[in-house]
């Protein structure tokens, strides 16, 4: 129906109902007021042209009454009350007189009617057309304002396809209370026999402001009746206004990690990056590529994106030229090898950032195995590369992103990187550049994660092959860990070793669990097969060694960790010299040898400028 449509409809059935309100109100009132006399019959009129011309300033014509709520009612009250007190001034000029019975009961009336022919059609849709459509029983967690925002939203859109029936609410005083004819059904410890008692199909957890811990809670509560269960947005997201409250996600498992969220020291950060130019090695890979999306949203005057990998920079680039587009950053793409001295020198020099993040490695524990040399290659010599190169052209700052796995290495890939946080170590001693290297464990989601395989076997319908029962490891989200790298890079003196807190362990098995559930499946529906631990791999990593630990943060959630170059530049040159020239077992022995036996000497690693 059209405006002009809908307004003809309401002025017709308006003025039915002020002229029916008089008459009737007339034989309430007292049968001796005769409702034709002149005076009557104009103030009748001034209440039928009031309500209307009153109607149309308060927007009465333009509410959608299959939406009305307790705003509508108070513009009808206003509207009638305003009408009334029109007629009231007339009787007393005219009659010098007012029937104040006469107009209290046509001013009740009035009210009566007109709310009920405005809230009857709403009436009629909750009650007959919205049951009658196909949607999804939904149980919404927190009956608070946010989930009272939701349900409204939900029942006033004929398009979705979830029904609320039902709150689940912790606080005592809304329990079993209504809330907008939703029932609150009790708390967490009754979700699972709502589930069953209401035929519940979805859920939805309606509290913005959880932290994590609360929402691990009440996520695992909701994942045990194997319903689809969905989350709003976070506060922030919220007050940002990225989206809106009836946007709902599935809950991931990272939401199940119980860590609070990084807050940035955005001065510090802005200082040294803001109109800046940034170098990112490795900027197509999981990590490098979100650190290139937090550095763009402090504006560097240039954004340096390096990579060997063609297809993965492209992709970085367009998505940020897209993202960012309307700024001044200007984004520049190198694709190079780290293992080519001369190229990475050329770069530097062509572009003279004021910063190095250096996020390019080879991070697969069973494939370094495997292919030792490559690791040397690409760890070892691409880092000393890099960092020689901002040495040499004066880079204010140097961050090179390395792993837990560095500690105590018995595998290849963390022997590699324990060795160029050595290099650059040392360099720091003779430089004007601050060199610092930062340590984190897993990363949720990243390439080398382990959840794409699991989502992978979970599709094909299970089983998930975990390594052993007992593994444990530390998981952070890759927007976490690079926002800390960054922030790092801001409060970095020189020669540290930055250690990031990772929160509580969490075992594989676990996460497993977790990620089936969180998929609609039965953990025995799927499966978990333990298939051994691989070539290289520990049950529990270490962020640093016991004599390492340093227990005062430098900033939320950031360490500094006491640790010290180990080994003779004439080792380092003689293994990289040697590497493609020694078989996979004997390059292996030497890379632990070094890191393990050789970390507790204090000679320092000289490197040539």
């Amino acid at each position: 129906m059209t405006y002009r449509q809908r307004l003809t409809l309401f002025l017709a059935i308006d003025s039915v109902i002020v002229l029916t309100a008089i008459f009737f109100s007339r034989f309430l009132v007292s049968a001796d007021i005769h409702v034709l006399t002149p005076p009557i019959v104009l103030s009748s009129l001034v209440i039928l042209i009031s309500h209307h011309l009153f109607s149309i300033k308060f927007k009465l014509y333009k509410k959608a009454w299959e939406y009305a709520s307790i705003g509508e009612l108070i513009v009808i009250l206003k509207v009638v009350t305003i009408s009334i007190l029109c007629a009231g001034v007339i009787q007393e000029v005219l009659l010098e007189d007012i029937y104040f019975r006469l107009l209290v009961v046509t001013w009740l009336i009035h009210v009566l009617s007109i709310c009920g022919s405005r809230f009857c059609w709403r009436m009629f849709r909750d009650t007959y057309l919205l049951k009658a459509t196909d949607k999804k029983k939904t149980l919404i967690v927190g009956a608070g304002s946010a989930g009272t925002m939701i349900v409204r939203q939900l029942l006033k859109n004929s398009n979705s396809k979830l029904q609320p029936v039902g709150f689940i609410d912790d606080d005592p005083k809304k329990q079993y209370l209504d809330i907008m004819g939703i029932p609150v059904i009790g708390g967490l410890g009754q979700i699972q026999q709502a589930v069953k008692e209401y035929e519940i199909e979805n859920i939805v957890i309606a509290i913005p402001s959880l932290r994590k811990k609360e929402l691990n809670t009440i996520a695992h509560a909701c994942t045990k009746t194997n319903v689809k269960t969905q989350i709003i947005p976070m506060l922030e997201d919220l007050m940002t206004g990225k989206v809106s409250i009836n946007e709902f996600r599935d809950v991931k498992v990272e939401d199940l990690l119980g860590r609070e969220p990084v807050h940035l020291d955005i001065d510090s950060i802005s200082e040294y990056v803001t109109g800046k130019t940034v170098l990112v090695t490795g900027a197509g890979g999981s990590i490098g590529s979100e650190v290139c999306r937090q550095i763009s949203k402090f504006s560097p005057g240039k954004l340096i994106l390096l990579g060997h990998g063609e297809n993965s920079i492209y992709s970085i680039e367009m998505e940020l030229r897209e993202s960012f587009g309307h700024s001044s950053i200007e984004f520049i793409t190198e694709i190079a090898d780290l293992q080519d001295q001369q190229k990475i020198l050329t770069v530097v020099g062509k572009h003279r950032p004021h910063v190095i993040y250096h996020a390019a490695a080879h991070k697969h524990v069973p494939l370094m195995e495997r292919n030792p040399e490559e690791a040397v290659k690409n760890n070892l010599m691409g880092t000393r590369n890099i960092a020689e190169a901002a040495n040499w052209h004066g880079v204010e700052t140097f961050v090179m992103i390395s792993t837990d796995k560095a500690v105590n290495p018995t595998s290849v890939m963390g022997a590699t990187k324990r060795l160029a946080e050595m290099v650059i170590q040392d360099l720091n001693t003779k430089s004007k550049t601050k060199f610092v290297a930062v340590r984190f464990g897993n990363v949720l989601g990243s390439r080398g994660s382990v959840i794409p395989l699991f989502k992978k076997q979970i599709e094909k319908g299970g089983p998930v092959t975990v390594t052993h029962p007992e593994m444990i490891r530390y998981f952070m989200t890759i927007p976490e860990a690079s926002r800390l790298v960054i922030q790092a890079g801001a409060v970095a003196q020189g020669g540290e070793i930055f250690v990031l807190d990772m929160g509580d362990p969490v075992k594989i098995v676990d996460l497993a669990r977790n990620l089936i559930t969180l998929s609609g499946h039965s953990i025995e529906d799927i499966g978990i097969e333990f298939s051994g631990i691989r070539p290289g791999e520990k049950l529990f990593e270490e962020l640093l060694k016991p004599d390492e630990v340093h227990d005062q943060q430098v900033f939320p959630k950031i360490y500094v960790g006491k640790t010290t170059p180990g080994v003779y530049r004439s080792e380092i040159d003689e293994l990289i010299v040697q590497t493609s020239l020694l078989d996979a077992n004997t390059l292996r022995a030497k890379l632990l040898y070094y890191t393990n036996e050789y970390q507790a000497q204090e000679q320092l690693v000289t490197v040539p400028s």
